[in-house]
C-alpha cells in the first residue's frame, strides 16, 4: 500500500457524479454509491491528488487530514 500524505481529497457538495475521479483513483478510494455525488474513503485515500487534477469542475480539493476529523 502507498504511504499516505498529510492531505486527503475532499469533494464539495456541487459534485455532479461524472465519474472521472472514480476512474482516475489508483486505489478505488472514491465511489458514487447513489449516483448523486462522489464520496472519498479517507482510509484508502493516499493524497495523490489525481482525482483533483482530473475533475473538470474543480470540485475536488486536497485538504489536511486533520481538517476532516
Amino acid at each position: 500500500m502507498k504511504k499516505k500524505s498529510k492531505k486527503t481529497a475532499h469533494i464539495h457538495k456541487h459534485c455532479v457524479a461524472c465519474g472521472l475521479c472514480v476512474r482516475e483513483c489508483p486505489l478505488q478510494a472514491i465511489t458514487i454509491p447513489l449516483g448523486i455525488t462522489a464520496i472519498v474513503d479517507e482510509e484508502r485515500c493516499v493524497g495523490c491528488s489525481k482525482c483533483a487534477k482530473t475533475c473538470p469542475a474543480s470540485i475536488i480539493t486536497m485538504v489536511d487530514r486533520e481538517a476532516t476529523v
